[in-house]
């Protein structure tokens, strides 16, 4: 049986989870009240330094679950995501509208990522 690795730890959850290969990152957020734009480069710059950290990057991204507060969002997110994802190595990628953790956040991204090779 493989090792399992947990990055940044704590009581209620890990923020990234490692076991044979794979990463599986946390939700990850923006700050509260910030325009889905600016959220959404928050988000993705915390994605870029947890990948790294558990040896990985987002051309290496299998999935991805997009959630926003409102699908009214979605293309402004979308020329965020557009700007930062690998296009020659884009991943799987879902996106729906759900009420988060609270009205502040507009944005909410999991991903798993394979580590490098």
């Amino acid at each position: 049986m493989s090792d399992i690795k947990r990055l940044e730890l704590g009581r209620r959850m890990s923020q990234a989870v490692i076991h044979n290969g794979t990463v599986w990152l946390a939700g990850q957020v923006g700050a509260p009240g910030e325009s889905v734009t600016m959220q959404t480069q928050q988000i993705l710059a915390r994605i870029d330094k947890l990948l790294f950290d558990a040896g990985s990057d987002k051309s290496h991204i299998l999935s991805a679950t997009i959630w926003l507060a409102s699908m009214d969002d979605f293309a402004e997110m979308n020329a965020v995501w557009d700007a930062w994802v690998d296009q020659t190595r884009t991943p799987a990628r879902a996106c729906g509208e759900s009420r988060l953790a609270t009205p502040d956040y507009k944005v909410e991204i999991m991903i798993v990522a394979a580590q490098k090779g």
